[in-house]
């Protein structure tokens, strides 16, 4: 594997480029509460609502006792049961809605935090994305994001409230007696016979939430795939909308899914308390009957059911915490990566647009600092218009010369010069859309032809469209694809062949108009007519922009006004064909093997 293929973490950057944040984070409750503060209201309103619907429930064993009481002395008891059905259906009117009021707030601190964490990952540095699984950034903005919604209600919420309810019940048990086992499994029994009535809902909610979780995976890997495509195209900002959307619609099904889970729990909870008091009315005849006496047990009684909730309660906020903070931590650590400076989408150069000119000034780089250099003081200058192209063999720094020039990485020391201006000077939204790029695998991103063709320039006519078919020679394919431009090129161009995609990526580098043409061996993959056709364009191309390219053929070497020859990270020479093949021994080498051997 070459230098040029490796990448890392830590590319030795400039001082003034500050890498990944080394500051000691902060603990995991005080992140949670920066992404829980723009909701604290609605916070603050659902675990009123818990506590006023758990305060309510207290009430009920007393009213209860009061009902045994009345039926014992046998007074009339119209009163007291108006008062349980109030308190009944208040607790269980309260508890759907502060349920749903917790969830729907949850739901918008995983929305709010996928947002984040999105605009984040899309600014990323090069390095970062290459010393990365993208699997594992797409698990940190699906997965991770996800487990905030438990760690907001069922920890921050639930822990208070649990734990208020808690204490109060056990002060009320204090003044009670034991109770009857054989009642309590009965009430548990009979409610979660009526669990299951609404699960279905559920279900369909939760299966629609996790289906556009995937739509948003699917983007995120598409995003992934071709991220240098990505940003040398500049288009950070209309993928970052494509997956915000994405992002909503989850967060839309899984607040609906949220609906029904809180009215399957609290109607469960309404169905218990309804047969509680069911079995509380037939011991309550039993007492006036004088065969048992025990208002005070059937109250207590009471009490043990709304305790056990509360301890569940806490117990589960304490387990929800420390799967939250994991996830608190994994996020933190995908924000910690390199970003790029943050800029607005440029206009591209359009249409004669002066070519750009390229400096190499002493230039040395190395993708880690364990590694050796790649580039040992390299420079060298290209004047604006006319083709160049970057010859040596595999591993001599060819290659991160154009990573370079687009700013993917930052040179150790030296300078790299556009249009005279230090490319780190420039903006990068501009430098980006002054160069067009096509990469060594030239890769084509799932969706249509034309959303490919469109990707680095989504502005361009049907007029400009027609045009470069034709030129790079995609126009006859094209006429016989099914439905045309619309066709699907399926997952990373696999419909198309090496050759076509190679095209198709020309092509969308052309439709940008750039004043730097930035080719790494663009033709690599085709026939020798279409390698001949595409050579033609590039001579075009070099007539109104500066071209650089990287190539192994013999047949696009020749027709470069200048051939750059680099080895083992070094310049070695700079001159014509004719001149090197005369002037150095390496170029003619490579002229007589490589080179032919590349076109036999």
């Amino acid at each position: 594997m070459s230098m040029e293929a490796a990448a890392g973490d830590d590319v030795a950057q400039k001082p003034s480029r500050a890498g990944v944040d080394q500051l000691r984070d902060p603990p995991a409750w005080r992140v949670l509460a920066s992404y829980v503060r723009p909701y604290r209201l609605g916070l603050l309103a659902g675990g009123a609502l818990s506590l006023v619907t758990g305060a309510t429930g207290l009430a009920l064993p007393l009213a209860a006792r009061k009902l045994v009481d009345d039926l014992g002395s046998d007074r009339a008891i119209t009163g007291v049961l108006m008062l349980m059905t109030v308190l009944v259906m208040t607790n269980a009117a309260l508890g759907a809605l502060g349920g749903y009021v917790l969830r729907r707030t949850a739901e918008s601190v995983v929305l709010t935090a996928r947002h984040r964490l999105v605009a984040h990952l899309l600014r990323l540095r090069i390095p970062a994305v290459d010393h990365t699984e993208p699997g594992d950034l797409m698990s940190r903005v699906t997965s991770d994001t996800t487990l905030l919604r438990q760690v907001t209600t069922d920890s921050l919420v639930g822990a208070v409230t649990g734990a208020l309810t808690m204490v109060a019940t056990v002060v009320m048990m204090g003044l009670m007696d034991p109770v009857l086992l054989a009642v309590t499994l009965t009430v548990f029994a009979f409610a979660g016979s009526v669990i299951g009535l609404v699960v279905p809902r559920i279900n369909r909610a939760s299966r629609r939430a996790q289906e556009a979780v995937g739509v948003m995976g699917a983007a995120l890997e598409r995003m992934f795939g071709a991220f240098r495509t990505v940003k040398a195209s500049g288009a950070e900002h209309r993928e970052g909308a494509r997956i915000h959307e994405a992002a909503t619609q989850s967060w839309r099904a899984s607040v609906s899914a949220a609906k029904w889970a809180a009215l399957a729990g609290n109607t469960a909870g309404l169905a218990l308390q309804v047969a509680f008091l069911t079995v509380l009315g037939v011991g309550g005849a039993r007492v006036a009957a004088g065969s048992i006496h025990v208002g005070t047990l059937i109250a207590f009684l009471l009490y043990v059911f709304y305790l056990m909730p509360s301890v569940q309660q806490l117990v589960g906020a304490a387990t929800e915490y420390q799967v939250g903070a994991a996830a608190v931590a994994r996020i933190r650590e995908a924000e910690r990566l390199a970003v790029e400076p943050d800029s607005e989408p440029a206009e591209l150069p359009g249409p004669g647009a002066a070519p750009a000119g390229v400096r190499f000034e002493h230039v040395r780089f190395r993708y880690r600092p364990e590694l050796p250099e790649v580039h040992h003081g390299v420079s060298f200058t290209v004047p604006p218009g006319g083709m160049t192209a970057f010859v040596g063999p595999s591993g001599a720094g060819k290659t991160t010369v154009f990573s370079l020039i687009e700013r993917f990485y930052d040179p150790h020391s030296g300078r790299v010069l556009l249009d005279g201006t230090d490319v780190e000077d420039w903006p990068i939204s501009r430098l980006r859309a002054a160069i067009g790029y096509v990469e060594q695998d030239a890769p084509v991103l799932s969706g249509t032809l034309r959303e490919n063709l469109l990707f680095g320039a989504p502005q361009a006519d049907e007029d400009e469209v027609r045009t470069v078919l034709a030129t790079t020679r995609l126009d006859a394919m094209v006429a016989g694809l099914p439905d045309g431009l619309d066709t699907l090129v399926g997952h990373r161009g696999t419909k198309l062949s090496g050759g076509e995609r190679q095209r198709v990526a020309i092509a969308r580098a052309l439709l940008r108009h750039p004043r730097l043409l930035l080719l790494d061996e663009a033709t690599s993959q085709l026939d020798a007519v279409n390698e001949a056709a595409l050579r033609e364009t590039i001579a075009d191309a070099a007539r109104t922009t500066t071209v650089l390219v990287v190539a192994h053929r013999l047949s696009t070497v020749t027709m470069a006004d200048r051939i750059i020859v680099m080895d083992a990270g070094r310049v070695r020479a700079i001159g014509t064909h004719t001149e090197l093949l005369t002037a150095d021994t390496l170029y003619a080498e490579l002229a007589a093997t490589q080179f032919l051997a590349a076109t036999g």
